[in-house]
């Protein structure tokens, strides 16, 4: 374990552990740049079966991050795909480079992420096995958050037509989380560059929008959430882009019966 001064906001991540994190941490959380803190040398051991799971997340995470070798750019329109090693399973591509990272008003409250993309208050809960029970006002919170999420996700349905690009969806969730005073959870999630999660076709999820023009025939999934108050509200739907993918719904078919089981 390693030892660094004291900060009295942190709590110890250990397994069932409720205390204040002492000035120990992981040493393998260290090196890969991830926060945890601990009680106590026992603490620690007590809880390495559980923890040492994040450092698999981690190392999972750096192997999904853009190579040095990239495609040239498209001398007419500067686009290029940052992953040209990358084996794709389907002919979708990446469109690159993305647009300029939004920014969110200081006045509207912040994730413990926004800033460095590490979601401390996540990562406490490694390991844990309780379920937070919420009290009547803090349910009431969730249903705000969940009321404010659905009215963005409709809006961000509204503008999915061939020829529209998933950066603009973006754009358009962005503002409208700003009009309701909400922070865009995915932006700097674990450094997620963008505001909504966009899968198109093959894409499974947390898909990252770019600036490939929706086709006629594709299918999106726009995965909305919102932290508004203290809380996240997180909700997504697949849609059909144009008139093609109506004619064959039965890939949306497997799908939705897929993550009905």
């Amino acid at each position: 374990m390693v030892s660094e001064l004291l900060d009295p906001k942190k709590l110890c991540i250990g397994v069932d552990c409720s205390n204040n994190a002492g000035s120990l941490r992981c040493p393998t959380c260290l090196k890969i740049g991830v926060e945890s803190h601990f009680c106590s040398q026992e603490c620690f051991k007590r809880s390495w079966s559980d923890h040492k799971s994040v450092h698999k997340k981690s190392n999972f995470l750096s192997n999904l991050l853009p190579p040095k070798i990239v495609s040239k750019p498209d001398p007419a329109t500067g686009h290029f795909n940052p992953f040209p090693t990358y084996p794709f399973t389907g002919p979708l591509r990446p469109v690159y480079p993305l647009a300029p990272k939004n920014t969110v008003p200081d006045l509207i409250p912040h994730p413990d992420y926004a800033s460095d993309g590490i979601p401390r208050s996540e990562q406490k809960f490694v390991g844990r096995h309780n379920i937070t029970i919420l009290n009547a006002k803090e349910q009431e919170g969730m249903r705000k958050v969940c009321r404010l999420a659905r009215e963005v996700l409709d809006i961000a349905a509204r503008e999915v037509k061939p020829g529209v690009t998933t950066d603009h969806i973006d754009k358009v969730v962005h503002q409208a989380c700003l009009e309701r005073k909400s922070y865009p959870s995915p932006l700097n999630y674990v450094h997620f560059p963008k505001s909504v999660c966009t899968s198109v076709n093959e894409v499974i999820c947390h898909g990252i929008p770019d600036q490939r023009p929706l086709e006629d025939g594709d299918i999106i999934n726009i995965d909305v959430t919102l932290y508004h108050e203290g809380f996240h509200g997180d909700l997504n739907e697949t849609y059909y882009v144009g008139e093609k993918a109506r004619a064959n719904p039965e890939l949306v078919r497997v799908v939705e019966t897929a993550g009905n089981v």
